[in-house]
């Protein structure tokens, strides 16, 4: 047994640009050892983990930063290994068995969740950590004997069960799917529920149009309804939230809900919220991502999305976060005494047949207003019209003398250079506060000095958010920081964008479907309401409670506190609670 894990990032590695450092200056290497070795298959060091001292010398030497040294639980016995991708690769410890109801999955980004409903969806057979055998499932078998999972893989193997299987990257569907969006519907409905799928998924509109005339989340509506119409046994959904927005997410979970009345289902998500809502069971996963990852036992859904926040696993004793995460009740702040930072009338804009009008209303300094609303109500209008990107028809903006700086909803990756190029264009990020305030909490150290136009959607968007904090501004507008980012990050984002609107004293604007991530950062609401694609409405700044009850009301939906944590839950529709609150018309939460 290896008493530590090493591994080689291949998508970073690049010996050819480096001389080899990691070996130049590994002492066992240069003691005569065969301690890293080049694989003459990739082309790629090969760090032995028998030989590794664990010095690290290799980890800080490496200009690309792909290696990583990592002491491995003792727990984490080499039998325990569930799948490797290859010597110095990823590694999954565990696995979960699927069981009736709605199973989540939650853990943070590259900690094998998408391998799980691989293996168990039947796209890839674990190789146990076998690297030289070809995996078939009677080792499988074998390996499970005695388990829930011995029975799941005889079935799968004999066929008696039907996996149905919707990818986290629904963006490659217009690659391989052709004709139009109802033509594919009606050709997967094996259940006959084709009306039903498209009326409570909104697929009315677009049933005439081809996968390449799609937005993402379009793609993700036509995906979750091709599984859904599928006859399966057991249904596995990787990221079934992303790109939508609130409703539509909480359309999505009321029809996987609806599945798993006689089906089994699993869902891997990042939405704390809609996962909750969701969720019968909760697996947490922890590890180093792109590392290893380990699946731990079922917990009851609030049990174990609390857990989770805690960042403390009390039965196996293990503390996989150094702090928990804790949602403070904080009271409402009082703008009284606090300075204006601009004004703006009542606003309207036409664009083509679209038609937005927003009340007027005033920002002050050092607040977060979180923006709700649906998708194609004119939330990214507004924040344009702010930010002097368009111009109002009518109404005006006082921006005079303002500094603003924007993060649009859609970020790319056409600079030319580092990250620490594209930062340093900006303002010094030398400074203690720089590295203690941004680059550490939005873990940039490792990429800091990567190509930005080689970086993945989660770290592109890190740095367009420490990229737009980076400016020296008054307003902030900040559109969808959530998107491609794990619990973790959201959180960590939510608490950057906070602290850096206390210390710079600018007004942060947020527009984020992540109602859990804007209940944790916002002062004020500003909901917008309406029918997506034709007219838009806005209000004027609301404080918290009445922006949040206007948008939940026209959500359908309550919350409540949990007492342990505070985060926001949403009630079981038509539950005491939840009938109870729309009656005195308290959608937000009621104080116990």
């Amino acid at each position: 047994m290896a008493e530590r894990l090493a591994i080689v990032d291949y998508d970073r590695c690049q010996p050819r640009r480096c001389s080899l450092e990691c070996m130049k200056y590994c002492p066992g290497v240069r003691m005569g050892e065969e301690t890293i070795t080049m694989d003459e298959d990739s082309g790629k060091p090969i760090i032995s983990e028998e030989l590794c001292s664990g010095c690290g010398i290799c980890v800080k030497r490496c200009p690309f930063q792909a290696i990583t040294i990592i002491g491995l639980p003792e727990e984490l016995t080499e039998d325990k290994i569930v799948h490797s991708y290859g010597k110095n690769r990823f590694r999954l410890y565990g696995l979960i068995c699927p069981r009736d109801g709605v199973v989540g999955i939650l853990g943070p980004n590259g900690i094998g969740k998408s391998t799980i409903l691989a293996i168990l969806s039947g796209n890839l057979i674990p190789n146990l950590n076998k690297l030289d055998e070809k995996p078939n499932y009677d080792r499988v078998i074998s390996y499970f004997s005695g388990t829930e999972l011995q029975k799941y893989f005889e079935d799968l193997k004999n066929g008696n069960i039907k996996p149905v299987h919707k990818p986290q990257y629904v963006d490659a569907l217009p690659k391989v799917v052709k004709g139009t969006v109802g033509e594919l519907l009606k050709k997967v409905d094996e259940r006959g529920l084709f009306d039903e799928i498209v009326e409570k998924l909104e697929l009315k509109n677009i049933l005439n149009r081809t996968f390449d005339n799609l937005s993402g989340g379009e793609l993700q509506r036509v995906a979750i309804a091709a599984a859904c119409l599928r006859e399966g046994t057991i249904y596995y959904f990787d990221e079934p939230s992303s790109w939508l927005d609130v409703r539509q997410r909480f359309n999505m979970a009321k029809v996987i809900r609806k599945l798993s009345e006689s089906k089994k289902s699993v869902v891997v998500e990042h939405d704390l919220i809609v996962l909750d809502y969701l969720s019968d069971y909760i697996h947490i996963m922890y590890g180093v991502p792109s590392a290893y990852g380990v699946v731990t036992h079922p917990r009851g859904t609030r049990v174990g999305i609390n857990t989770y926040l805690e960042g403390f696993l009390r039965e196996e004793n293990i503390r996989f976060r150094k702090n928990p995460i804790v949602f403070e009740n904080r009271p409402p702040i009082n703008y009284v005494n606090r300075p204006e930072l601009l004004s703006y009338s009542n606003i309207s804009k036409s664009l083509d047949s679209f038609k937005l009008s927003v009340e007027g209303g005033t920002i002050h300094k050092g607040e977060v207003i979180g923006i709700l609303g649906p998708n194609g109500i004119g939330k990214t209008t507004f924040v344009k019209i702010l930010a002097n990107i368009i111009k109002p028809d009518e109404g005006s903006v006082s921006v005079k003398d303002i500094k603003v700086s924007y993060k649009p909803q859609y970020i790319t990756s056409d600079y030319d250079g580092t990250v620490r190029d594209l930062l340093m264009s900006v303002c010094n990020i030398n400074s203690s506060f720089y590295k203690s305030e941004i680059i550490k909490p939005l873990s940039l150290e490792k990429i800091i000095d990567f190509e930005v136009k080689d970086l993945s959607g989660g770290e592109l968007q890190r740095v367009a958010i420490a990229l737009c904090l980076s400016k020296d501004a008054d307003i902030y507008l900040i559109d969808e920081p959530s998107a491609f980012l794990d619990v973790e990050q959201r959180l960590t984002v939510s608490r950057t964008i906070r602290r850096i609107a206390d210390e710079k004293g600018g007004a942060m604007l947020v527009v984020d479907h992540d109602i859990l991530f804007q209940d944790y950062i916002s002062d004020r609401y500003i909901v917008f309401s309406g029918e997506p694609g034709k007219y838009g409405k806005g209000s004027k700044p609301l404080d918290k409670r009445t922006g949040a009850n206007k948008f939940l009301k026209e959500m359908g939906i309550t919350f409540r506190r949990d007492p342990d944590t505070k985060r926001p839950r949403v009630n079981k529709e038509g539950s005491q609670r939840d009938l109870y609150q729309k009656k005195i018309g308290e959608y937000y939460y009621v104080e116990e």
